[in-house]
């Protein structure tokens, strides 16, 4: 079997590692041998062609704000910050702002054990604890109550959640400051919120009876009909 290193053949294993692969091994090595060319006019000229090159290669990047200068930075990462040109935007970068890093997110602990229910139940409870104490508030606690039965639902519809579960996660999401009435219905409260049009067809009904009611069949009025009989 032929010797692939006789023949010209060359595996990735034995090449130099990519920096930043979404620019392939053709532009790291044109940045490389642009690094070494000693005129530093003709280096800067080859660095500028090599940038608009880049460009081309994600045109659907030229957007984004900045997106120039952060191929300026990406050139100067893959030459491994031994660079000499004019860098167009100030300071050139250095390894050290390279190695930067983004703070960590803290992930939020105290709503993993309730995360089924959503980020918007936690920002209700936290403004239902913001109210003062009163009919008003209360009547906003069973309404996150109902939310919460029916976000349940959503997540797990094959089993059923009792309102003592409700309950006792409403207090455990507002650490005992929110609590609802052990003899308040929440199933009602979520049928009710669950059709919100149903207010809004009984007062049609009631302004109906209140006019005198509707029409009969064939377009005319109850009392018209009554009186040519």
């Amino acid at each position: 079997m032929n010797d692939p290193n006789k023949i010209g053949m060359e595996y990735n294993s034995n090449r130099d590692h990519l920096t930043i692969p979404e620019y392939g091994r053709n532009v790291q090595k044109m940045i490389h041998y642009a690094k070494k060319l000693e005129d530093r006019a003709e280096r800067q000229v080859y660095i500028d062609k090599i940038i608009d090159m880049m460009q081309m290669m994600h045109p659907q990047s030229r957007s984004i704000e900045d997106y120039r200068e952060r191929l300026w930075k990406h050139v100067y990462r893959i030459a491994e910050y031994e660079l000499d040109v004019d860098y167009p935007y100030g300071d050139p970068p250095t390894e050290e702002e390279g190695r930067k890093r983004p703070d960590q997110v803290p992930y939020p602990v105290s709503e993993a054990r309730y995360r089924h229910y959503g980020h918007n139940v936690q920002e209700l409870i936290k403004r239902a604890k913001e109210m003062p104490e009163g009919p008003k508030r209360d009547g906003f606690v069973s309404t996150i109550g109902s939310y919460m039965k029916l976000a349940y639902r959503t997540w797990n519809k094959e089993h059923y959640v009792s309102d003592d579960v409700i309950k006792s996660d409403l207090k455990g999401l507002s650490k005992g400051d929110l609590t609802i009435d052990e003899d308040e219905n929440i199933e009602n409260l979520a049928k009710g919120s669950s059709h919100p049009n149903n207010s809004n067809n009984r007062r049609r009904s009631n302004s109906n009876k209140r006019s005198g009611g509707g029409r009969s069949r064939g377009g005319r009025s109850n009392s018209n009909y009554r009186r040519k009989r």
